[in-house]
């Protein structure tokens, strides 16, 4: 019996994969938790084959949730599924050590042939991700075009709090670091996007997400 382990912060979101994952597979045992706590705790107390793991959930460390994870468990399978741009997001967390990337906005058929791939083939990314991979490997330019590529994953994850509104402070204290190192990344981030303003940075990161059509 495959057993997975689910893990997202809205019901309803839980509700429905469960169903989905009941109709793909049987018999299957679908565990559940709701932040990254939760997440931890029930690792500790059943093992699975797959974590389906969203990013934004209470008390979550980003990237370094998995290595957590791979503390607990160290070959199981982690597929984030998550609402953030995958073409952004996916190589990063890739090559932070996940195992696969599905888009919550995926049809009900991809989420279970992204399922069924993680299960039977241990990993997964969409034919979105495959093409931007393919593209930057025949243009030999490792990540692209677009400058949101080349942050590394802590910018990534410092971008995505500035812009939802944290403060230098509060960002230091959700991802523990200094406030200076905040700043630093800040900076670097300003540097890469080429800008000189939080106002600028976030029309930027717009106008690079709506040059893409599989964002």
């Amino acid at each position: 019996m495959k057993k997975i382990l689910l893990v997202e912060d809205h019901a309803i979101v839980r509700l429905a994969t469960r169903f989905l994952i009941l109709d793909l597979l049987n018999p299957v045992l679908v565990h559940e938790a709701g932040s990254f706590s939760e997440t931890l705790a029930q690792l500790t107390s059943n093992q699975v084959d797959l974590v389906m793991l969203d990013i934004n959930i209470p008390d979550g460390e980003g990237f370094n949730m998995i290595p957590k994870i791979r503390e607990i468990q160290p070959k199981v399978l982690i597929m984030i599924f998550s609402s953030l741009e995958e073409e952004i997001y996916a190589l990063h967390y890739i090559k932070a050590g996940a195992n696969g990337f599905l888009s919550k906005n995926a049809s009900q058929e991809e989420i279970k042939k992204a399922i069924l791939s993680m299960l039977e083939v241990g990993n997964y990314i969409s034919t979105a991700v495959q093409q931007q991979l393919l593209r930057n490997t025949l243009e030999n330019k490792p990540n692209g075009e677009n400058p949101l590529e080349h942050l590394s994953q802590r910018e990534l994850e410092v971008m995505d709090m500035l812009i939802e509104g944290y403060w230098t402070k509060e960002i230091a204290i959700k991802l523990n670091l200094t406030e200076s190192s905040v700043s630093t990344y800040k900076a670097r981030i300003f540097e890469k996007l080429k800008v000189s303003t939080l106002i600028e940075m976030f029309k930027k990161v717009q106008f690079y997400k709506s040059q893409n059509p599989g964002i």
